[in-house]
């Protein structure tokens, strides 16, 4: 064992420094949603497993806290949307809508830390449940901007993307849902290792089973889970003794006997979504491209439409267009997207900041109707290391120094007044000398030192030194009360 105590691994300890500037980022971010009419809302850190398991995706499922306690899976919060769509459907379904909601809290994912990217991190970030596209995606962005602004950071670009547009796409293909999202959720893996690799996966995921091994005609994808279990019950075999649970078993192999699209069709969505993903730069470069492509595709897109009239009241809200990129390659990774997803990025490539629309998940969490909803969150760690320093506390700090044992009681009272009067007043706990505690008060960046002895109790009085000035007066407690 270390010799030494440590944090968890891959956690940290944020000092007193750090910790004030994290501070004045969250007040400034906080501060201006509260401003746009955005309300606080508080969550536990534990949910059901469950919550995340159903749209957060791969790569973030992987990276979950998970336990099981008291015969229920558990995980650490590793998001805030899916807690606070949950609660919105277990409380608030009868608010008039829009409804806007805003949270600051920590989040856990286990990940590799590296520069700006923590194990435990705090997000702060809005839900707009009720928000109609395309004013309140235009809205969710300009907001993350304003925040931003309040805090400081003054370079950063805003790059947007559109799932609906991409799935719109893919439907107009006639490819299976399933099929649209394997492809949609790996634009970004086609990016990074290329067209053969999603290819690749696709096959994994979507080939036709083998003879004689196909569902019964008929079934829904619940019944069909229903049907497998059963089966795998008949036949004694135990789902419970792996990694995974029996209901991701058996969506794995639901996935798997489902009979997959035409390899032809397969090969055509690859190919668009490569071009999709070239498709990065400037609004004015890029629409016009992606104009270009759906019309050669033989293809329609109300999405594009959408995505040019947030655009448009993006510059209503003010916003330097400069900042804004076009990136029909961009994923984000979590399944719960319907539409607009965005990010925004620093002058240094760091993500400050991500969201968009998801109009599913509030009727996936059990709502009694469908209802739109978008938002984002700022990674509040990485807003504060973007933004300057916060200014210097305008404190008044004295050090109150009795001269004796016997005259503690009475620098407790100075400290009292003082504090009273504006001040932050501590009082000296290690019974120093007075030199002593005059180069601790320079050490800590004290302002001033009040000094009280017997003569000083005596007279209800104090010695008042002004560290900057070196300035020394004597001065009456009563007089305390007029600072």
């Amino acid at each position: 064992m270390s010799s030494s105590i440590e944090a968890v691994r891959g956690m940290r300890d944020v000092l007193p420094d750090e910790q004030r500037a994290t501070a004045y980022a969250q007040a400034a971010l906080e501060r201006t949603l509260a401003q746009h009419g955005y309300r606080l809302i508080d969550l536990p850190i534990i949910e059901q497993r469950e919550l995340y398991l159903r749209k957060l995706g791969e790569e973030l499922v992987g990276k979950v806290y998970e336990f099981s306690f008291g015969g229920r899976d558990l995980a650490l919060r590793p998001e805030w949307t899916a807690s606070v769509l949950r609660a919105y459907v277990a409380n608030m379904q009868d608010q008039p809508l829009p409804l806007r909601l805003a949270y600051s809290g920590p989040v856990f994912r286990y990940e590799r830390p590296q520069r700006g990217t923590y194990r435990q991190f705090s997000q702060v970030g809005v839900e707009l449940v009720g928000g109609l596209t395309p004013r309140a995606d235009a809205e969710a962005i300009a907001l993350a901007c304003a925040g931003l602004d309040a805090a400081g950071v003054a370079e950063y670009r805003v790059v947007v993307g559109h799932i609906g547009l991409i799935r719109e796409l893919l439907a107009g293909l006639g490819l299976e849902e399933r099929t649209q999202g394997i492809l949609i959720w790996s634009m970004e893996r086609m990016r990074a290792d290329g067209v053969d690799a999603v290819r690749d996966l696709v096959g994994e995921t979507v080939a036709a089973p083998p003879a004689g091994l196909a569902l019964p005609a008929g079934l829904d994808d619940e019944q069909a889970a229903a049907w497998l279990l059963g089966m795998l019950d008949a036949m004694q075999i135990d789902l419970s003794t792996g990694t995974r649970s029996p209901q991701e078993v058996v969506a794995r192999l639901l996935r798997k006997l489902r009979r997959g699209d035409p390899q032809p069709q397969i090969d055509r969505a690859l190919d668009l979504l490569a071009r999709l993903g070239q498709l990065r730069g400037a609004p004015t470069t890029i629409l016009p491209q992606v104009a270009d492509l759906i019309e050669r595709s033989g293809l329609q897109s109300a999405a594009y439409a959408e995505l040019r009239a947030i655009l448009a009241l993006l510059a209503d809200h003010g916003i330097d267009q400069g900042r804004v990129e076009i990136d029909l390659g961009l994923g984000r990774g979590l399944h719960y997207y319907t539409g607009l997803i965005f990010e925004i990025y620093d002058g240094e490539q760091m993500q400050l900041c991500g969201g968009g629309r998801y109009d599913d998940l509030v009727a996936a969490l059990g709502g009694r109707q469908p209802t739109p909803a978008v938002g984002f969150a700022y990674g509040l760690e990485r807003v504060a290391a973007a933004a300057p320093a916060p200014p210097p506390p305008e404190e008044r700090v004295a050090l109150v120094a009795p001269v004796s044992d016997d005259d503690y009681a009475y620098a407790l009272e100075v400290a009292r007044r003082l504090r009273l009067s504006g001040f932050t007043a501590t009082v000296d706990v290690r019974g120093r000398s007075l030199a002593t505690n005059l180069r601790d008060a320079a050490r800590r960046g004290v302002s001033f030192l009040a000094v009280v002895g017997a003569e000083e109790r005596a007279q209800s009085s104090l010695v008042w030194r002004d560290l900057s000035s070196r300035v020394e007066r004597r001065v009456a407690l009563d007089e305390i009360a007029d600072w």
